[in-house]
């Protein structure tokens, strides 16, 4: 087989493996697209599998889809194949057998947004308040009840406070309620492919006879829910591939768990574990960097990246005063670098969180250096950001319409879409601003007393918050905002979900800029920062053609450039402040740090 000539001599094992259980230890950029492709290849042309007896398993749509075409290539008769992603497999299982489970045969699959209205009408129906008990946060707990394969009644029988209760309560209607309307959530494809399989030996049977060999890639990133999938559909053959890096494990907060991938040994004991060392993507100074970082974790399979490349450069440190000196030191060599003839687009610049993008794009925009966000809103367009800009602006501006309706509601003040309305159609014909015509609520007959004592109550907020302006300085303000508004607080009983969290580090990112803008501005009002944002704010920060690559360390793996800057490593931030004192968490931080130096 002539393929065989363009593998080394690992590579070339684990693609002619005989059969039983395999694990492919494959280290950052060593191939392991190759190897799943070719093993794939092998199996068709040399072993005489038919392609309708193989089934390989991706995490993303892409990574599927760039297998497809791979795979057309080497395997122009893969007609039957299954590629896909986990949850793309499930769908087509269920979708033939999902009656077994409740399943109607045209059931529709629930987006985020539809599965959060669900969520929101049984909050409504169990006449729960969405103070304590935001839709997020419940969504996100249900989500891992799934993937850990807890039934609402599991989920119940194990509540171990008033919160797991109450989630365990909404969790029961919700499913009432997916299945009344013949759907799912995407979880859900997962858990219900799980329980077919293991409460009907005829549909389990059948899938494990046609699924003579299993391919799963990204194994270190599996969950519970998966790891049962895979163990069920093998469980006969035992022609198992699986393909991964326990160093780049970093979705433990999606529910991954590294153990899938580090006791693989102990669930198929006469497994053949295969390792992927040589690096086709770094020089070996990166190499080194990355190899010395992660080699302090203790819960890690061993293994040395190395490569057949020149050393390369030494990796460079910056050390800076502040984040304001550490980005714009970045921006200065980015300058140097574009005029020496480097394209903008092989330039990456990753961080640990969303927040700290701010400060990198005013260093962008101030030298006209063009970017491009990967998967991400630039900072000021954030809505937790523009929610706290719009009550700053609606002090200075009471007439500002727009603004009134995007935080008279925000947090949730029983101010409904109904009183709204019937508040928009007495100021059009008074002609006055909605807030001066909120003043006089009491007056408006579409109004009863209960929605009108809101809006009054609202005014007079309103009416403290512009009294504080005349004492506090901009940054005192923005916290006092913050507190008074009930707006941190009611993102911080969202729960510890990574969205939540991401936004709480948002507004602590804009305090920063208040205080920035404070120590630099000392004479400088309310009036001034505004308009300095919305600069910021309206810029083409966007570049269409060639840009430097902005984008969190997460969402940064599986991709390559020829210039990375790793930003803000110092300890609260990178190792972030959660995971210091958690030995687990610390870890992660490390593989994140080990993914963020492997991409160049």
């Amino acid at each position: 087989m002539q393929l065989l000539d363009k593998l080394n001599p690992v590579q070339r094992q684990a693609v002619t493996h005989s059969g039983g259980p395999l694990l492919i230890l494959a280290g950052a950029g060593s191939g392991k697209t190759r190897v799943l492709t070719y093993r794939i290849a092998y199996l068709v042309q040399e072993c005489g599998v038919k392609p309708h007896q193989i089934i390989a398993i991706t995490f993303t749509n892409k990574a599927a889809r760039e297998m497809q075409e791979r795979l057309a290539d080497l395997v122009p008769n893969s007609r039957g194949m299954w590629v896909s992603t986990f949850h793309s497999a499930c769908m087509r299982m269920l979708r033939r057998d999902g009656e077994r489970v409740g399943l109607g045969k045209n059931f529709v699959i629930y987006d985020t947004s539809e599965q959060l209205t669900l969520i929101r009408e049984s909050l409504h129906d169990l006449s729960i308040t969405h103070d304590r008990f935001k839709p997020a946060m419940v969504h996100a707990l249900i989500s891992r009840a799934k993937n850990d394969l807890k039934s609402p009644e599991d989920y119940a029988r194990e509540a171990g406070d008033y919160i797991e209760e109450t989630v365990s309560s909404v969790y029961k209607l919700y499913q009432r309620k997916l299945l009344l309307n013949n759907a799912v959530d995407f979880d859900d494809l997962l858990w219900l492919m799980v329980e077919l399989l293991q409460k009907n030996a005829d549909v389990r049977v059948g899938y494990q006879e046609q699924f003579r060999h299993i391919l799963v890639d990204e194994y270190q990133d599996t969950n519970r829910a998966q790891y049962e999938l895979v163990r069920l559909l093998a469980a006969k053959h035992r022609n198992l591939m699986v393909v991964g890096d326990d160093d780049q494990s970093i979705y433990a907060f999606r529910g991954a768990n590294l153990r899938n991938i580090l006791d693989f040994e102990d669930d198929f004991p006469d497994a053949t574990v295969i390792k992927l060392e040589q690096n086709y993507r770094s020089s070996q100074n990166i190499l080194d960097a990355a190899n010395a970082v992660v080699a302090n974790n203790v819960g890690r399979k061993q293994k040395r990246l190395w490569t057949a490349n020149q050393e390369g450069d030494l990796v460079q440190v910056f050390s800076a005063d502040d984040e304001r000196d550490e980005d714009y030191q970045v921006a200065d060599e980015i300058e140097l670098l574009h005029s020496q003839g480097r394209s903008y687009d092989d330039i990456a610049i990753l961080y640990r969180t969303n927040a700290q993008s701010r400060v990198i794009e005013e260093a962008f925009l101030r030298k006209d250096i063009p970017y491009t966000m990967y998967r991400g809103v630039e900072f000021y367009k954030r809505r937790e950001i523009r929610d706290i800009i719009a009550y700053l602006r609606l002090l200075i501006i009471p007439a500002d319409g727009a603004r009134f309706m995007r935080i008279v509601n925000v947090p949730r003040r029983g101010i409904g879409t109904t009183t709204l309305q019937r508040l928009t159609d007495y100021a059009e014909a008074q002609e006055l601003p909605l807030l001066l015509a909120a003043e006089q609520a009491s007056s408006i007959s579409s109004l009863g007393k209960a929605p009108a004592n809101k809006l009054l109550a609202f005014v007079e907020q309103v009416a403290l918050w512009r009294g504080m302006t005349e004492y506090l300085n901009v940054a005192e303000l923005v916290e006092a905002l913050l507190d008074k508004t009930g707006y941190q607080a009611s993102l911080e009983a969202e729960g510890k979900d990574p969205e939540s969290l991401a936004r709480l580090e948002n507004l602590q990112e804009f305090i920063s800029v208040a205080k920035e803008f404070c120590l630099r501005n000392p004479e400088s009002g309310l009036d001034d920062f505004l308009a300095g944002i919305e600069l910021l704010s309206d810029a083409d920060t966007q570049a269409e053609g060639e840009a430097v690559h902005m984008l969190t360390l997460h969402t940064a793996k599986g991709l390559e450039f020829p210039v990375v800057f790793l930003t803000g490593l110092e300890e609260g931030i990178f190792p972030h402040s959660r995971a210091l004192a958690d030995e687990d968490e610390l870890e992660e931080e490390r593989r994140l740090c080990y993914v963020g130096i492997t991409r160049a």
